[in-house]
């Protein structure tokens, strides 16, 4: 299994909407960036993820897994980008903001502080587990 982090605005498509969905889930559609796009391109089924709120919030809000492996994104016209269709499993039980990760030295790795500009990126196995511990949530 791996982890990742899918960054969205929440004007745009929020958490809310994401739960609305319940298990039918909802495709990430609109990215347009190619190495976001790989990262799509290697997730599995089960994969799990981070629901991260950018823009004003900067905030974890919920975790998702993967329910549909990499499939073309209707939006695109030109036929060339794709999308995952995520499902919502859980609040996080606490938002993790960007600020508290940046204070988190061993966090210093994470791709969301590295790579900020993309919208989905992986997180390593350690930090999935160090975010959901300062989220006090737990799978």
């Amino acid at each position: 299994m791996a982890y990742w982090l899918f960054k969205s605005e929440p004007g745009t498509w929020s958490w809310q909407n994401q739960l609305a969905k319940g298990d039918e889930g909802e495709g990430w559609d609109g990215v347009r960036n190619h190495q976001a796009g790989n990262n799509m391109k290697a997730m599995q089924i089960g994969d799990l993820g981070f629901f991260y709120h950018s823009v004003n919030e900067k905030r974890i809000v919920g975790i998702v897994d993967v329910i549909k492996t990499w499939h073309l994104d209707p939006t695109d016209p030109t036929g060339r980008f794709g999308m995952v269709t995520v499902r919502a499993i859980k609040d996080m039980q606490k938002p993790v903001s960007l600020a508290d990760i940046k204070t988190e030295p061993r966090l210093a790795g994470l791709a969301l502080v590295r790579q900020s500009r993309l919208s989905v990126v992986p997180v390593s196995e350690e930090h999935w587990h160090l975010i959901l511990a300062m989220g006090e949530t737990r799978l």
